[in-house]
């Protein structure tokens, strides 16, 4: 199958975002394997779990795609742009093929999130007592950020 005339003219490093996805597939079913291989239960998470797992899931994609204190580890896939406010920065993906593929995951929160939630739901089997708490501790950073947010507009509005 060719993807020559999928994007003419356009960096689309097709094949990179094919093992990256192989990479993420490959490193949740392998972990969901060892662990119905090692007896675990495997089952969905609750309600709340599910929201507090969210939420978490929301705040750790920002502070690795956005946070200005984790941009060392962006760094070699990614060229600054400009501050955007709230500790945040704009970057661009740079290279080509891998790197520049990898740049792309690390500057979006939402292509992030997909493996944060996976770490998660692995973390959730092996260790769900330690990932709750993981889990808690980003979520109440994501909700003291709005809570930050509000008070800052509440500041400005007087």
């Amino acid at each position: 199958m060719s993807t020559s005339g999928y994007a003419p003219g356009q960096q689309r490093p097709l094949a990179s975002y094919a093992v990256l996805t192989g990479a993420f597939f490959a490193a949740l079913g392998g972990s969901l394997a060892a662990a119905r291989a090692s007896g675990r239960e495997i089952d969905r998470p609750g309600a709340l779990d599910l929201a507090l797992h969210a939420v978490a899931i929301q705040k750790a994609s920002r502070l690795i795609a956005k946070d200005k204190v984790t941009s060392f580890f962006r760094a070699p896939f990614t060229r600054f742009q400009e501050a955007s406010g709230q500790g945040e920065v704009e970057e661009m993906p740079r290279g080509e093929g891998m790197r520049y593929a990898i740049g792309e995951l690390l500057v979006c929160p939402y292509c992030v999130a997909q493996w944060v939630a996976g770490g998660l739901a692995v973390g959730h089997v092996f260790a769900p007592k330690t990932t709750r708490f993981v889990s808690a501790m980003w979520a109440a950073q994501g909700i003291a950020d709005g809570v930050q947010l509000a008070y800052s507009a509440g500041e400005t509005q007087t």
